[in-house]
């Protein structure tokens, strides 16, 4: 693992989706310990470490460090993986991470859970006291309070206890810096990704109002309160967490059958279920949710570009079938039949005058048979 990275574990399907959890502060990727494997069914799920937690460098971040730094972070390790657009869900600051994402990169975000965390901390001093405690003491006091500031009376996580006493002060100190900085309280607004808000009933240090906030700001949003939930929410009360993530991961399915009916129209698709076996279940699944819920609902690209591209790509091929069922797509995203000529004619440059000529006999048959009705 190179030191220019955050620590991380990846798990679940390389072609699944991918999901990125954040940590809170004093905790290490264990925080997700009884979550992340149920998530892993589904999703390509990537958990990191702050810096100086668990197996990341401290020298990742130093003093003055902000929000935005971590971001970058994460960003970075997303990119070393490969990872262009990702579903996201943090606690407390990885919960910030999150945010900040949203606001200022949210072509990459494709979905967001902010979980027992904050547009703001309280201000800055408090953050600022701590990181000059740590500092100048270590993080004794900070262990011997995790408890109490983590989790209801009478329950514990000795591993992530151990986790607060064996992070680097000077980068748990930066940590602090970066909370003491952060405050995204007037640009909630302009968060368009869909998101998620989990809070804890018994958290004291993000109590509830703290996510009712963002909920009414952020448009579209959608609150959880969890009772008899503190601040580590996913270590408490994982069953919880887990319904309302996979409900909120689950959305991009129920969109992406949307779409795949607006695109493909609702004979095909009804046709497609009809078929439907336990066999094939998780590939339907699989296509609604990320061909359809996550790719061709990204805004960067119109669909008419989109139905372009694929067109394109399925005469490269030579999937004819499948270039049937998309010419009669393309024509339900705006595109004319000269259109669609046009595009087959530039596959006869690029993907070979053979494949053009049988790409032209599929639309041309496709046409013919819309100019039947």
């Amino acid at each position: 693992m190179t030191e220019k990275l955050l620590n991380h574990r990846a798990e679940g399907p390389a072609s699944g989706p991918p999901l990125l959890l954040g940590p809170s502060l004093g905790t290490s990727y264990a925080l997700w310990d009884k979550v992340a494997p149920e998530l892993s069914i589904t999703h390509r799920v990537v958990r990191w470490d702050l810096p100086g937690h668990g197996g990341s460098a401290p020298g990742l971040i130093g003093p003055g460090a902000t929000v935005g730094d971590l971001a970058d972070l994460v960003l970075a390790l997303a990119d070393s993986l490969g990872i262009e657009r990702f579903a996201y869900a943090g606690v407390s600051l990885g919960g910030a991470v999150g945010l900040h994402l949203a606001l200022h990169h949210p072509e990459r975000v494709s979905s967001l859970a902010v979980i027992c965390s904050s547009a703001h901390f309280n201000g800055s001093k408090p953050w600022q006291e701590r990181a000059e405690v740590v500092r100048r003491e270590g993080l004794g006091s900070l262990v011997a309070s995790a408890d109490a500031r983590w989790f209801t009376p009478g329950f514990t996580v000795p591993e992530l206890v151990r986790d607060q006493a064996e992070a680097d002060p000077e980068a748990y100190a930066a940590c602090c810096d970066a909370l003491a900085a952060f405050d995204l309280q007037d640009r909630l607004t302009e968060i368009s990704v869909r998101t998620l808000l989990v809070a804890g009933r018994e958290d004291k240090a993000t109590p509830p109002p703290h996510l009712r906030e963002i909920a009414d700001a952020v448009p579209g949003a959608t609150l959880v309160e969890l009772p008899h939930a503190a601040h580590l929410a996913p270590a408490q009360c994982p069953e919880a967490v887990l319904t309302a993530l996979r409900t909120h991961l689950g959305a991009a399915a129920k969109r992406g059958m949307e779409v795949r009916r607006e695109v493909l129209g609702d004979a095909h698709v009804d046709r497609a279920q009809a078929r439907q076996t336990p066999f094939t279940a998780r590939f339907q699944d699989f296509i609604s949710r990320y061909a359809w819920g996550e790719i061709w609902t990204d805004p960067t690209l119109s669909r008419r570009e989109r139905s372009m591209i694929t067109l394109t790509a399925l005469v490269a091929h030579g999937h004819y079938d499948e270039l049937a069922m998309h010419v009669r797509a393309a024509r339900r995203n705006g595109l004319t039949p000269e259109e669609i000529g046009a595009v087959l004619l530039q596959t006869a440059v690029y993907c070979g005058v053979p494949a053009a000529n049988s790409a032209f006999a599929t639309a041309q048959r496709v046409l013919a048979e819309e100019d039947d009705f």
